[in-house]
């Protein structure tokens, strides 16, 4: 039986790819656990495909990657990998964030510890170990405009979650039951490129799972933002996407200036 599934996402990601996937096989062999690593490649023009040809001849099967033509974005592709994984966890994480193996096995001793946790996230950090915020509440339209213009002074301002529940955790580090992932189901292939992860945070809560948070351990995450560039003068594609895929998921989930009534309708603090 397969302990671990990882999910990695793959696009002109050649900074990162090979770091990332070495992280997992070693935290992997240092933890004892038997892994898997599932790469998505995303039609990457940057070298990125030769590295993980080199990947595959070094790790073998442990290694699997689906090469694809264009981007598909972050849905479609993960939902390739995630009907794949055969672990009893899936580990989803981003190529340019570094798994070890003190912080893969606290959360899935808290996991195994916390059954109702469907999904677990730990303590991201920047390579110079700042804080990184990787939780939140529910974003609304204020809120939003707030992480676009001014993440930076939120990270120096706001006090890190404790352990425990959290309404969503971005996707660049996430620790999913197989359980949690059946009784949730794949990402919405609706949405190309973000925000996903609040998307399926949400049918987590729906589907009677948690998002926790497990600040005891962290990660690094190398986190690229390219959805998020400096001021009105640097939006870009990816930018107009997001900007999409929230409008998507206010009219999916009936909601966008206030959060009372979507933690009604998800029991959030029943």
């Amino acid at each position: 039986m397969i302990d671990v599934s990882a999910v990695v996402l793959s696009f002109n990601s050649k900074r990162y790819i090979e770091t990332c996937v070495c992280s997992l096989m070693a935290s992997y062999d240092a933890a004892s656990l038997k892994g898997e690593v599932f790469v998505v490649e995303n039609g990457s023009i940057d070298g990125s495909v030769d590295i993980l040809k080199g990947l595959q001849a070094r790790f073998g099967e442990r290694l699997k990657v689906f090469y694809l033509t264009e981007n598909t974005g972050t849905t479609r592709s993960r939902n390739l990998a995630l009907r794949a994984a055969q672990g009893r966890s899936v580990l989803v994480l981003d190529s340019d964030a570094y798994m070890n193996p003190e912080a893969l096995l606290a959360m899935l001793a808290y996991q195994a510890g916390n059954p109702k946790a469907g999904l677990v996230a730990p303590k991201l950090i920047y390579p110079d170990g700042r804080f990184q915020l990787s939780v939140d509440v529910f974003p609304t339209v204020s809120r939003k405009i707030k992480r676009y213009f001014a993440l930076r002074e939120l990270e120096k301002r706001e006090s890190p979650a404790e352990a425990g529940p959290v309404d969503y955790a971005i996707s660049a580090c996430w620790l999913l039951s197989k359980a949690a992932v059946e009784a949730t189901g794949l990402l919405d292939e609706r949405i190309f490129y973000s925000p996903e992860d609040v998307d399926y945070c949400i049918r987590l809560w729906r589907a009677g799972y948690q998002v926790h948070y497990y600040p005891g351990v962290s990660v690094v995450h190398d986190a690229q933002e390219i959805s998020r560039p400096k001021g009105l003068a640097g939006i870009n594609k990816f930018t107009i996407r997001h900007a999409k895929g929230l409008l998507y998921l206010f009219l999916k989930h009936r909601y966008g200036f206030g959060l009372s009534a979507l933690y009604r309708r998800l029991r959030r603090f029943a």
